[in-house]
């Protein structure tokens, strides 16, 4: 049983099978993934705190094959919070809200190694408080490439009013994330991050792009706008990825970011990382930002430019203003 401090006070949590071993290359046991969770545990829940939150589990390590769980678990302690919220399919479900610690550590003994939080906070699941954007290295580019079209992206999101936070993903990539005010739905957030992505690949055409199918990308880094949409979900920050280096979605300053080495931040290197240097988003929320000139940027490319609206991923039901959802290959075959 660990102990773990929260705002009403110690939490007794459960811990099983502590020598279950998780990552199995570095031979890190599951009491390693929940200690790591209890040392991050304040500036994580800070990320999460009242959040929707997907769990990733690995049930049998990251050799094994994981599965999200996106309803709040039988047998939960009454103290974790849960929040209704609204699938694109129509389904609503109870999911686990973030609001401590413990809620944190109480999951990774579940074998959660991921934490992916909703942009919404469990006030109002429909309208987001955070604009994100996911910076994926397509084959022949790297970490160094999404680095760049960060930089860029942070010089078009200053002049849309935003402030942007980046993270190092886990893996190759980076991803921003903008405190904004809760007034605009699902829809709106995602056409303000389709019109900011496409400022990006306008000064960048040669690394940055916002195609959606694979085929077109090349090699440059994909703004994948898909991910502002209703029930995506990226890492969390602090958020171990299930990958055989342990490595951590790590939130680092822009002052930092070019000179950060993304495999640096590992389970058994960031917490002494956050006892040296402090959490470095302390701060981040506390000034909202609009997407009203983004929208309106997204309105000038459709009137001016013809473009409208991108593909949704293949799951999604078919979105008003949405294109064919067809591979411009077979597309061509067809005709």
């Amino acid at each position: 049983m660990l102990q773990v401090d929260g705002p009403d006070g110690p939490r007794d949590v459960r811990l099983t099978s502590p020598d279950k071993v998780v990552f199995g290359e570095l031979g890190m046991t599951k009491r390693e993934v929940v200690e790591y969770y209890v040392a991050v545990g304040e500036p994580m829940a800070a990320a999460l705190r009242d959040r929707p939150t997907n769990l990733k589990r690995f049930n049998s390590g990251v050799d094994g094959e994981p599965f999200f769980v996106k309803r709040v678990p039988k047998g939960a302690p009454d103290w974790v919070r849960t929040c209704t919220v609204t699938f694109p399919s129509g389904r609503t479900a109870e999911s686990v809200s973030i609001t401590e610690p413990a809620t944190i550590a109480w999951a990774a003994n579940l074998n959660t190694l991921d934490f992916h939080p909703w942009p919404v906070r469990c006030a109002d699941t429909d309208h987001p408080d955070e604009l994100r954007i996911d910076l994926d290295p397509q084959p022949g580019t790297d970490f160094g490439d999404a680095v760049v079209v960060a930089q860029t992206l942070r010089e078009v999101l200053t002049e849309a009013g935003l402030t942007g936070w980046a993270k190092t993903s886990g893996g190759r990539g980076v991803h921003v994330a903008c405190p904004i005010r809760p007034e605009w739905d699902f829809v709106e957030v995602r056409h303000a991050v389709i019109a900011l992505a496409r400022r990006v690949c306008r000064r960048i055409p040669e690394l940055a792009t916002v195609d959606w199918w694979k085929e077109e990308r090349g090699e440059r880094v994909f703004l994948d706008y898909n991910q502002a949409a209703r029930d995506r979900t990226i890492a969390s920050a602090w958020s171990v990825r299930g990958l055989p280096a342990a490595t951590v979605s790590m939130p680092v300053t822009w002052d930092d970011l070019g000179e950060v080495d993304p495999a640096a931040f590992t389970l058994r290197t960031v917490p002494g990382l956050l006892e040296r240097h402090g959490d470095p988003h302390a701060g981040a929320g506390e000034e909202r930002g609009s997407c009203a000139t983004a929208l309106e940027w997204y309105a000038e490319d459709e009137a001016e430019r013809g473009l409208g609206d991108l593909p949704y991923p293949p799951e999604y039901p078919k979105m008003p203003g949405e294109p064919l959802r067809v591979q411009p290959s077979r597309a061509r075959r067809q005709d």
